[in-house]
């Protein structure tokens, strides 16, 4: 990005250099700092467009270019930085709008970032630049893409010869243009023209029903269901039960809720269904569906007992697990069921903290540690509390056997075997200190 500094350089310019820092490079845990570093240059830049559009639309190119530039510096894991550049290009365009610039230029070169966009920087960007496009510019995009579809575009690349990957690519890009300009026509013609999938279902149920059409919406819900796509069914299923109760048909959308969670008892299922559930019969249903969960997956079960508050019913759950239930369920989960239980069943919070321990051992989770000896240490407490104390013995033994060679845990666990907790081990400077000749 640095230029001859013997050119006059728009003040702006030097700014966006500044803030990009070229040639340093930015770790996973600096981009949100860094991102929120260019956002007031960004918001400079818009403010520009009122009076200098031409001059703003040069420098968000400038902008944009920059951002390519630094990408490889920028470990971009959570993706902040490139829905920041996505915003620039909606900035772009406006800016380009206002200074009377040319759509079909506008849209040549914004398809064109999205042809070379090694850092995936303009993915998706037809969602960012929907809202910007005046109607010229949607119409231009709209005539654009559809070239590309068709194959006519002389801008396509030998991968795109293919009617197969043109199809995927640029009726995807169309669907999700008038997704978000609201364009229930425009999503039709370009379902019919490329197959229809559950994804164009679910998009044009959507602006149907935002639109109050009901009854045409639930049409393609349904024709999407009908497709089987188990990536999008759980989507059409939920909007099928919400269209239904639009419809005055409330008795089906619970008997499809029922039927949902009954095959699959999870707590999302279970919030879900008690939507549908009238008023007066909400104690009835909730009894119901507590006793569907007695037998469900542990973890989905302990989820649903922990936050309808069921004790006595977790506590059941638990006695009947399998190590192998318990290892498999999600960790807090376990963790909250085992802080629930400690007080009046200590031998299963002792059990459930065990399992957690081990499940981190086992998978060699070195960075977790620390988390497993806390378990370790509570797991000794209620072994303790519950009268059980062979069954720790049982555990310390295991535990020296099968990881003894694990350096960077046994010395803790050591620890707390002697009764400490493992936040009250030695630092690693106290420890290196004591080794000092004389050190007391």
């Amino acid at each position: 990005m640095p230029r001859p500094r013997s050119k006059k350089i728009d003040p702006f310019e030097l700014a966006i250099e500044a803030a990009l820092e070229p040639g340093r490079s930015v770790g996973w845990r600096q981009v949100s700092t860094f991102v929120g570093g260019l956002r007031p240059l960004a918001e400079n830049l818009a403010e520009l467009v009122g009076s200098d559009p031409g001059r703003a639309a040069a420098l968000h190119e400038t902008f944009i270019a920059g951002c390519f530039e630094k990408a490889n510096e920028v470990h971009d894991d959570g993706g902040s930085f490139g829905e920041f550049v996505r915003d620039l290009f909606a900035g772009w365009v406006t800016a380009r709008q206002a200074s009377g610039a040319g759509a079909d230029e506008t849209v040549r070169r914004l398809l064109a970032w999205t042809d070379d966009d090694p850092y995936c920087l303009a993915y998706d960007l037809e969602r960012h630049v929907a809202h910007a496009l005046d109607r010229r510019g949607a119409a231009e995009f709209e005539r654009a893409v559809r070239a590309r579809l068709a194959g006519t575009a002389p801008e396509a690349s030998g991968a795109e010869r293919d009617p197969a990957v043109r199809k995927r690519r640029w009726g995807a890009v169309l669907r999700t243009f008038f997704s978000e300009r609201k364009n229930i026509g425009g999503a039709i013609s370009v379902a019919e023209e490329t197959g229809v999938t559950t994804a164009d279902c679910a998009v044009i149920a959507r602006l149907l029903a935002a639109r109050r059409k009901a009854g045409a919406a639930l049409e393609w819900v349904e024709r999407g269901i009908a497709l089987e796509d188990r990536y999008s069914g759980h989507e059409l299923e939920r909007m099928k039960r919400e269209l239904l109760q639009k419809l005055g048909r409330g008795g089906e959308a619970l008997e499809l809720a029922w039927e949902q969670y009954r095959k699959s008892p999870h707590l999302f299922y279970l919030e879900e269904l008690m939507r549908f559930v009238p008023k007066g019969e909400r104690a009835a249903w909730r009894e119901k569906a507590l006793v569907a969960a007695e037998n469900a997956d542990f973890g989905a079960a302990i989820e649903i007992f922990l936050e309808a508050k069921e004790t006595e019913r977790l506590v059941a759950r638990v006695r009947r697990a399998k190590d192998a239930d318990v290892e498999h369920a999600s960790a807090s989960a376990v963790a909250a069921a085992a802080e629930k239980l400690a007080a009046q069943h200590p031998d299963l919070a002792a059990r459930l903290h065990r399992a957690l321990g081990l499940e981190i051992l086992k998978a060699k989770r070195s960075k977790h540690y620390d988390e497993a000896l806390s378990h370790f240490d509570a797991a000794r407490k209620a072994y303790e509390k519950a009268g059980l104390a062979a069954e720790w013995t049982k555990l310390v033994a295991r535990i020296r056997s099968d990881h003894r060679q694990k350096y960077g845990f046994m010395p803790g666990f050591e620890a707390v075997v002697r009764g400490f907790a493992p936040d009250a081990r030695p630092s690693f400077l106290e420890r290196a200190k004591a080794r000092w000749p004389g050190s007391s």
